[in-house]
């Protein structure tokens, strides 16, 4: 329902017919349109899920260092993951903050013998894009004595062999495969 209607229905019937008034709605419609449009998008930047233009507010208020050229997916995860990075450290903030940048499932193992925490993505084929930045997150809420260490996941032959067409295969990126495994 456009803006233009909108008004007129809140208008009596027996404006209906009267030019001025008519008019008036036809002018004032667009503008209510307008109106509603921007405040949507105001308050999709109250949120670091949805902000757009105000996600370097977000990075300035949080003390990161926004990169040039870097996807503003990936700016919002570094600012999620942030804000969800506060409290004591434990496997369960690690997964949340992890999950953040990832966006799919992630496990993460402790292994305090070893003061090693494991993590490893589930959902994610290859090395995620913003790894990088996920490390640098970790690094900056765990403690000095832990150990981090980072699992992925690739397609193996079995993944492959009997499963993927040829042109899936030609369409799957080269990173996909394998079986790799790096410290922090």
């Amino acid at each position: 329902m456009s803006g233009s209607e909108r008004l007129k229905g809140y208008l009596p019937a027996y404006y209906d017919d009267v030019l001025e008034m008519e008019q008036l709605v036809g002018t004032e419609g667009p503008e209510v349109d307008l109106l509603a449009s921007r405040i949507e998008e105001l308050l999709d930047q109250s949120y670091p899920e949805s902000a757009t233009w105000a996600i370097s507010r977000y990075e300035r208020d949080l003390q990161i260092t926004a990169e040039a050229g870097k996807p503003i997916e990936q700016r919002r995860s570094v600012v999620i993951s942030k804000m969800r990075g506060h409290g004591n450290v434990s496997g369960s903030l690690i997964k949340n903050v992890a999950q953040a940048y990832d966006g799919g499932e992630v496990d993460v193992s402790v292994t305090p013998a070893d003061y090693k925490v494991t993590i490893t993505f589930i959902d994610t084929l290859g090395i995620p894009p913003n790894l990088d930045d996920l490390k640098n997150a970790l690094n900056d809420i765990k403690p000095a004595h832990l150990t981090l260490e980072y699992e992925f996941r690739f397609l193996l032959v079995r993944d492959v062999n009997n499963v993927m067409t040829f042109d899936q295969l030609k369409q799957t990126p080269f990173s996909k495969f394998a079986f790799r495994r790096t410290g922090g």
